[in-house]
């Protein structure tokens, strides 16, 4: 509730939000309001009008000053839940349209929003679950193409194959690639499975089912302590980069694949990268062009190339396969995943700190200090990581063994899927749930 002389709220979790908000802070703001999921509407809204008026968010402000004042009509709530969507914030949007969705349980408008904000949340169990709760009112597109995709991502093939069965052909053209991936997406599945458990702690077998993706290392730290093979903060090294290639290298012998070259993606990373990759695999190296068959693309970190000089038009350019081509990415982010989903991935990780950039090491007097960017020629760094000792990290002893041949029985057996369609980025880390930094 709130004081009447300040508006102040007084529940615990948006008092200390409003407190942020006095302190300038409106991302510490929407970090408490994540708390505030139970807290009456209308004053949950009246903490995100401030913040949104703080950032310059004058439609969020507008939606929620309006629910605010009115928190119990449906056209007030879907627009704030609306808002809160389009602004990044589905989690604040989820309660309000649960509600809104509650009052008018017939709106199709309010259901596909809530099953935005659900996925936008990686929330795909509930957002099977609500599409079947109102089951009756579905159509095929995009309601039970919906109710297929999120089945997938909360693990449940059994739901997602059921439901696939049911759906029609598209009535509009604009479906026609979201079918097309979804049949790729149950096929993989469909031979994946004989060779992985595909239970929520398969990592690899769900980022291949997921994007056509090939994991080739898991983290050897916190697996049973919420990791699940995926790392949060890593520190890279000319090691890690040498057994990412060595696998690379494993990958491909086990598919078939022969490429005749290897690709230099313009960021630095990743022309450091391909030069060492030239060597391990034994290929001449040559800018990226697109178009060019028969290649390995090298990437470190499809986010870097992003950032770099006519990198988002390269990006784009590798969403479309052409024969014989394999995007390798060797650190790709989990939580904020690039616009393509590579061929095959090294490490998924949220946080990265390349072998060549400002390095975390303990100075004389035991606190942690950055190193100095390694400003060596690539070609140097690069014979760097050829040298390098390849030998997996002990890690903590908790994660389950993998072996480079387990990597390689898994794609041999999956290896008439691989290399198919587009390479459509992954918005969700799918079934298999792992720790983060908020």
């Amino acid at each position: 509730m709130f004081s009447r002389r300040s508006r102040r709220p007084t529940s615990p979790e948006l008092a200390a939000a409003w407190e942020c908000l006095d302190g300038g802070d409106v991302p510490g703001a929407l970090r408490r309001l994540r708390q505030a999921a139970s807290a009456p509407l209308g004053e949950v809204a009246t903490v995100v009008g401030r913040a949104a008026g703080a950032a310059g968010f004058d439609d969020l402000r507008q939606a929620a000053t309006a629910l605010a004042a009115h928190p119990d009509r449906v056209r007030p709530l879907h627009d704030y839940g609306y808002a809160c969507v389009e602004r990044g914030v589905p989690y604040l949007a989820i309660p309000a349209l649960r509600e809104a969705l509650r009052l008018a349980p017939g709106s199709s408008g309010t259901l596909r929003e809530l099953v935005s904000a659900y996925e936008d949340e990686g929330r795909h169990r509930e957002a099977a679950d609500v599409l079947l709760a109102h089951e009756d009112g579905l159509v095929d597109w995009p309601d039970r193409y919906l109710l297929v995709f999120n089945a997938v991502l909360a693990g449940d093939l059994e739901l997602a194959r059921r439901h696939h069965a049911r759906l029609s052909g598209p009535d509009e053209d604009v479906w026609l690639g979201a079918r097309d991936r979804q049949n790729r997406v149950l096929e993989r599945a469909a031979i994946a499975g004989p060779v992985s458990p595909l239970d929520h702690s398969d990592l690899r077998g769900w980022q291949y089912v997921m994007g056509g993706t090939v994991l080739g290392t898991l983290s050897p730290h916190g697996y049973d302590a919420g990791m699940t093979g995926r790392y949060a903060w890593f520190q890279d090294s000319h090691d890690q980069c040498l057994q990412g290639l060595l696998r690379l290298k494993a990958v491909l012998e086990a598919a078939g694949a022969r490429p005749a070259s290897v690709s230099l993606l313009p960021d630095r990373g990743s022309r450091i990268l391909g030069l060492a990759a030239a060597e391990v695999l034994g290929l001449p190296s040559e800018p990226f062009v697109p178009g060019r068959e028969n290649t390995v693309v090298i990437a470190y970190d499809l986010d870097d190339t992003a950032r770099a000089a006519q990198g988002p038009d390269v990006v784009r350019q590798l969403l479309h396969r052409v024969p014989g081509q394999v995007l390798h990415e060797h650190a790709s982010c989990w939580t904020g995943p690039p616009g393509v989903a590579a061929d095959s991935v090294t490490l998924l990780h949220q946080s990265v700190v390349p072998p060549w950039g400002e390095t975390l090491r303990m100075g004389d007097d035991g606190e942690a200090e950055r190193g100095e960017a390694d400003g060596r020629p690539d070609a140097v760094i690069a014979a760097d990581i050829v040298a390098a000792d390849p030998t997996p990290d002990g890690g903590d002893g908790e994660t389950p063994a993998d072996p480079v041949e387990k990597l390689t029985d898994f794609v041999s057996a999956v290896r008439g899927t691989w290399l198919r369609g587009d390479r459509a980025g992954l918005r969700s880390p799918g079934p298999v749930t792992s720790a983060r930094f908020l």
